[in-house]
């Protein structure tokens, strides 16, 4: 892969996040390094379901806190722990914030920064966190999810949903969908707040708050009910219901008898 002083810099951090990886069914962890404008970057784990399908790849994890953070218009090159995939490079070529134009076998840039050596030197990464606090009331959180669903992508369906996750010790993780011309790789607001939480290592969830902005009766879909299962089990969710009081569940209550996968873990 051709050398370039800052895609090498981002590929060393690629490797060395490879570790915050959520990969015990396939034991083959990757990373994702997105690189902003003012040289802040944004790192995506791959985060494993048992459900294989319902896989977090780690580019979609970056990207998806990009939007989340209202940053995604500002990422000038994404770089992988290892080659990118056919789908991976057929995502990144859809992005709506493109063009981006294949630098090397594991890196994409943005088109206008390619070969010109305009790069920005990788700095600290972005802070994915609300500069904010909640109290024990839902009010607070249900408050700012309001606001942060105004940040989704939804060009095709016109649906935004947001989500907030309250990590141990207070942290609050935004999320929200980001959808893209292959529905495949559309992913919603739930999933992409647990993907931020394991691509920057933070706590585990405690609490996630959710709004669909345009459905008082929105809940967390098949595949979001089953990722909190798996990854945030004793998670409290707040789900918003607008005019009404706000409808309290587990992962368990929505989804339960869920398949955990425990028995894929064990050795032959």
């Amino acid at each position: 892969m051709p050398s370039h002083p800052v895609l090498d810099v981002l590929r060393t951090q690629a490797h060395a996040l490879t570790r915050r990886a959520h990969a015990p069914f396939s034991e083959t962890p990757a990373a994702a390094v997105l690189l902003l404008d003012s040289g802040h970057w944004i790192p995506g784990v791959r985060v494993e379901s048992a459900s294989y399908g319902l896989t977090l790849p780690a580019l979609l994890n970056a990207y998806t806190t990009a939007v989340a953070a209202e940053v995604a218009a500002r990422s000038v090159a994404v770089v992988l722990s290892r080659p990118f995939r056919r789908e991976e490079a057929l995502y990144v070529d859809a992005l709506s914030t493109g063009p981006y134009e294949a630098a090397a076998d594991d890196a994409w840039v943005r088109g206008g920064w390619t070969g010109n050596g305009a790069l920005p030197t990788p700095e600290a990464p972005l802070s994915p966190t609300l500069d904010a606090s909640i109290d024990a009331s839902p009010q607070a959180g249900l408050a700012h999810v309001r606001e942060i669903a105004e940040r989704a992508y939804v060009p095709a369906s016109h649906y935004p949903v947001g989500a907030l996750l309250e990590c141990e010790h207070g942290a609050l993780v935004p999320g929200v969908n980001v959808e893209h011309p292959d529905w495949a790789r559309i992913l919603c607001a739930e999933r992409a707040a647990l993907g931020t939480v394991h691509s920057y290592d933070l706590p585990a969830p405690k609490r996630l708050f959710l709004t669909c902005t345009t459905d008082p009766h929105g809940t967390p879909c098949g595949a979001c009910r089953q990722l909190l299962a798996e990854l945030a089990p004793d998670t409290t969710l707040w789900m918003d219901r607008h005019a009404t009081p706000p409808e309290q569940a587990t992962p368990s209550e929505l989804l339960p008898g869920s398949f955990r996968g425990h028995a894929l873990l064990q050795e032959s």
